[in-house]
């Protein structure tokens, strides 16, 4: 039984993640900011293999809290869901920087910060796999327009989690981002090809399967390697 942490478990694909993990017989650690008000994953709370907790991936403190109160557990698999768009406004003629240095905070920081907390957990696993949902829009190989803050966060995640990789080689933890596919969510709106339980089902498969040789790759949820 692997143990598995999800941020942003809280809705779409995160919270189909912790659903399909859970049905796999895997211990799940959902996290999101208010779990208060995350009524479709307190639906879930009678899973025995499940735990909720609050968590703040932009903040160290919040961070922190977390990796103290799971103290000295073993972590098999590290989620980095929780990402946002941005903000509306990402165009040459009308940017928020603000929402664009959020997109930053969230998207790119963040999955770095639970790396550098939780990896004590993650040297006790046999097989630490560290898996960050990206996205094909930070690809530098595809020519597309717009949503400057998303697709600038995302190619700059990338490049930190191939960073990762080599250094944390050694220690035989694998780091990989991922592209979803375009899904379902409230991000991705209602006119994406897949549904977060099509999506979240390829994930689960590629988490299974990854090796040291994946590591330090991008990859989608098919399990097809995407150029960079």
């Amino acid at each position: 039984m692997d143990n598995v942490l999800i941020t942003g478990a809280n809705r779409g694909i995160g919270l189909e993640l912790t659903r399909q993990f859970l049905a796999a017989g895997q211990r799940v650690f959902a996290c999101c900011r208010t779990p208060e008000a995350a009524v479709e994953l307190k639906l879930l709370n009678d899973e025995p293999l499940l735990s909720i907790h609050a968590l703040d991936v932009t903040a160290d403190a919040s961070v922190a809290a977390l990796a103290g109160l799971l103290g000295a557990t073993h972590l098999d698999v590290l989620v980095n869901n929780a990402g946002i768009m941005g903000g509306d406004r990402q165009s040459v003629d009308d940017m928020d920087y603000g929402a664009w240095r959020d997109a930053f905070e969230v998207n790119t920081l963040a999955p770095f910060r639970l790396v550098a907390a939780l990896l004590p957990m993650l040297r006790q696993a046999e097989r630490p796999r560290v898996v960050t949902l990206s996205s094909q829009m930070g690809s530098l190989n595809r020519k597309s327009t717009g949503a400057h803050a998303y697709r600038s966060s995302k190619a700059a995640v990338n490049k930190v989690m191939q960073v990762l990789a080599l250094e944390l080689e050694a220690d035989g933890i694998v780091v990989c981002p991922v592209h979803p596919g375009w899904v379902r969510t409230a991000m991705g709106g209602a006119t994406a090809e897949l549904s977060a339980e099509e999506s979240a089902a390829g994930l689960v498969r590629l988490i299974d399967s990854l090796t040291p040789a994946h590591s330090g790759r991008f990859w989608t949820w098919e399990g097809k390697e995407h150029p960079w």
